[in-house]
């Protein structure tokens, strides 16, 4: 956060005779600081709130109220007549200015608790900008000022202020100033740049967490001031992911285009980092402009949903997590980025509270993930069971089952909607009900029988989730309804179900066959159980090469 000064509020509390004379030092001082009166807490505080209240607008006092006064402060500080109505005089020459003067009185009035008193005398009697009032009321979190005297009709903010202020809450971890920014024209697709976002990461504020260890993990002899990049930081999700997981921050495009945009940005605006001329707003040509689109995010809440989960910033991530897109995959990443900084927090020997903290969390977005499921499942099941298996660009191409899998949410996995998506995914377009494997078993040993099983028409086919294998089938090209035994055989060919068992037939085969070749006394030449033998072996070790070789791999 930048510099804005110290400001200075007088708070009194109880006081005697040189308490009032140093208020009226400070309210007729040049700049003149602003006091908080504490109504209640006895002696001068008591006599100033006294005047405060019962003041005319013209500046002077009813006559019996008057009288009230002087006999009040002659009794309270022991003075003779002459000295009260000089210390009077003191008195009235303090109230004069209202402007400057906030009474706090306990439970009564708009201001609740002392705190707020302060802050919005500092509010009225320093005549800060804008900009830097929401700074203080950021700093000393109190959303309920800065929504009622700061964001008020006709304030003008200077370009930038509010994409600043909305950067101070983020690193200070202010949900609600965030909220508070939003609800104030802030455009997060606008706001979040490549600069910022690495700037939020590179934060030293916040949690313990174990972003620093991760960095070290992936980034081998680096400096002890380094500054993380977004490729680092797509490291670090690639490696808590696991599995063919591939972060966009280190795709080839997104590198190169990151590369020749900073160089772009740095070599128009002249500035001295990119993140500067991004927060000064001096890009105004419509080659900057063009630059700067390429910077932006197309989905922010991911994005920063992905950094409050690294940073551990909870609260943060539920409230990006409730915002933007995708939510079912968004808890179930951020459930797999927890459990696996816990089990590296645990590797790490760092402190017990901060691994059972992120298991905490884990179970949180588990139970998120799960309820987002529930009620959808509820609401529709065909497009729950599409949305289970959509192909999600923006997660390395991965599906909420597969996320789900790599989470080990198991509750995820044993809901109605998951297991229903397994079932017709097992089942393919079969739709049998009873002796399902005496049906596949004798459809594979006699084809012709494929003929008498139940198919499912094409509008269920097109609804129902597929394998890579049946998704490449034309179904264009059938019919109505699935006919002919052609493509019906072609049907349980890439059904799972057939497959398995299929493949536990021919392994059963191979066995019998194996065995009779080890057992029994072969001849020179080789036989064709032998012959039978060997191919089948030469088979599958080509068959695992295509699977291998079929994985998405990381780079």
């Amino acid at each position: 956060m930048e510099a804005c000064g110290v400001p200075v509020v007088c708070v009194v509390v109880e006081g005697g005779l040189n308490t009032i004379r140093t208020v009226l030092e400070y309210v007729t001082d040049t700049p003149p600081v602003p006091v908080v009166i504490c109504d209640g807490s006895g002696r001068a505080a008591d006599l100033l709130a006294f005047a405060h209240r019962y003041m005319h607008d013209d500046d002077t006092l009813l006559e019996d109220v008057k009288e009230q006064l002087l006999m009040t402060i002659e009794r309270t500080f022991h003075l003779t007549r002459d000295n009260a109505e000089k210390l009077h005089c003191e008195l009235m020459q303090c109230v004069r200015r209202k402007d400057l003067i906030t009474v706090f009185r306990m439970g009564e009035g708009p201001c609740q608790e002392l705190d707020q008193a302060v802050l919005i005398a500092l509010l009225k009697g320093h005549h800060m900008p804008a900009p830097d009032q929401l700074r203080l009321a950021l700093t000393w979190n109190r959303v309920d000022i800065a929504r009622s005297e700061i964001f008020v009709y006709g304030q003008e903010w200077p370009p930038g202020a509010l994409e600043q202020a909305m950067m101070d809450a983020l690193v200070m971890d202010s949900v609600d100033f965030v909220k508070l920014m939003l609800e104030n024209g802030v455009s997060m697709h606008k706001f979040l740049s490549i600069p910022r976002l690495e700037d939020l990461y590179n934060s030293r504020t916040g949690p313990n967490n174990t972003l620093q260890y991760l960095v070290r993990d992936v980034r081998k002899n680096i400096p002890r001031l380094y500054r993380y990049t977004l490729y680092d930081i797509g490291l670090i999700i690639e490696k808590l992911m696991g599995g063919a997981y591939r972060s966009s921050y280190c795709r080839r495009k997104f590198r190169h285009l990151y590369n020749n945009v900073m160089r772009k940005i740095i070599a128009v605006s002249a500035t001295p980092t990119l993140s500067q001329t991004i927060n000064t707003n001096t890009i105004n040509s419509p080659c900057e402009t063009a630059c700067l689109r390429d910077l932006r995010f197309n989905y922010p809440f991911n994005e920063l949903l992905l950094w409050a989960v690294l940073t551990n910033r909870q609260k943060m991530a539920l409230f990006m997590w409730q915002n933007g897109e995708e939510a079912i995959v968004k808890a179930l990443v951020a459930c797999k980025l927890y459990k696996a900084m816990a089990q590296e927090a645990a590797q790490d020997d760092m402190e017990a509270d901060v691994c059972e903290e992120m298991r905490n969390n884990a179970r949180e977005f588990e139970n998120l993930a799960l309820d987002l499921l529930d009620y959808c499942y509820r609401s529709d099941v065909h497009i729950t069971l599409q949305l289970l298996t959509y192909e999600l660009q923006n997660w390395s191409k991965h599906t909420c089952l597969g996320i789900a899998v790599a989470a080990k949410h198991s509750a995820f996995l044993a809901h109605t909607a998951s297991q229903m998506l397994v079932a017709d995914l097992w089942m393919g377009g079969l739709r049998t009900r009873k002796h399902t494997n005496l049906k596949v078993i004798v459809g594979l040993l006699f084809p012709i029988t494929i003929l008498y099983l139940e198919f499912r028409s094409r509008e269920e086919l097109q609804l129902m989730p597929q394998t890579e294998e049946e998704h490449n089938l034309e179904l264009a090209e059938m019919d109505e309804e699935v006919e002919g035994t052609g493509e019906k055989e072609k049907m349980v060919r890439l059904t799972p179900r057939p497959i398995r068992e299929q493949r536990e037939m021919a392994y059963a085969v191979f066995l019998v066959f194996f065995t009779y070749v080890v057992l029994v006394r072969m001849d020179p030449q080789m036989s064709w159980q032998e012959a039978y033998v060997t191919s089948y072996i030469c088979t599958l070790g080509l068959e695992k090469i295509r699977e291998h070789f079929r994985l998405p791999k990381i780079e």
